[in-house]
């Protein structure tokens, strides 16, 4: 069978090339503008990170988890950081290579399964940028572990977090369907649901898991937002549907 990392990465592919609003580049202009200290990332759906979450970039090394896009990268760079990008898609990280060839800064590009031990040294990075990603992951703890390893002390986890809500409800938002955990590797209607909206292979994880994940990997959680999706009648209701949180390497 064939590992359904691959699987998602062709998927994410295909929709970057059919315009999926995680897969733009940034333009120039929201470079320069970064340069001149107007900027803003995501690592949910809407809901802008508080500057303070990242202290100063200058000179910080910063990886990109899961962050391949030409999105959130090109900003950090814009600010004096050191960028390393990890991601499975080829496209996601084509774009990362012709925004920072356009813009002329230095960027480690890495084709890595983040399923996978990280290809870093213990203590490398000073921050971590994680967007949402992780439901494309069957099992999230072993990437709290890898982590915390690869941060240095009083390194920073940024990660964005999807809450499970979205698994369980049909196309219109308007009826439960599934229950909870939302897993296709183990149950064919979660599969066959996935394959009729062209999803990839994308998985449920508890608060336990994500929250606790990271709690028994090491880290001090010191904040924790939420978001909703970007559209849909969930959104309309104002229900939360993810969750940014910051995390500290003692």
């Amino acid at each position: 069978m064939e590992p359904y990392q691959d699987i998602n990465a062709r998927a994410i592919d295909r929709w970057a090339a059919e315009g999926w609003e995680w897969g733009q580049p940034i333009s120039h202009e929201v470079y320069l503008k970064a340069r001149q200290g107007e900027w803003q990332v995501v690592l949910t759906p809407n809901r802008p990170v508080p500057r303070d979450w990242f202290g100063n970039l200058e000179d910080k090394a910063v990886l990109g988890l899961a962050s391949g896009g030409g999105q959130q990268m090109p900003v950090f760079a814009a600010l004096g950081a050191r960028c390393t990008v990890l991601d499975y898609s080829p496209r996601q990280l084509e774009s990362e290579r012709m925004v920072s060839e356009r813009e002329g800064y230095p960027i480690a590009i890495i084709r890595g399964d983040m399923t996978r031990l990280l290809p870093f040294d213990d203590g490398q990075f000073d921050l971590i940028f994680h967007p949402v990603s992780n439901c494309y992951v069957e099992e999230v703890e072993p990437i709290f572990r890898e982590c915390f390893r690869v941060l240095k002390p009083g390194g920073i986890l940024l990660c964005g977090l999807d809450t499970g809500i979205n698994f369980i409800v049909d196309e219109r938002e308007e009826c439960l369907v599934f229950g909870l955990p939302f897993n296709p590797l183990h149950n064919a209607e979660h599969k066959k649901s996935l394959e009729a909206s062209d999803g990839g292979v994308q998985f449920s994880h508890t608060l336990e898991e994500q929250i606790g994940g990271q709690l028994k990997a090491g880290f001090i959680m010191t904040h924790l937002l939420e978001d909703t999706n970007s559209e849909g009648r969930l959104r309309l209701m104002n229900i939360p549907s993810f969750i940014l949180t910051r995390a500290v390497k003692p």
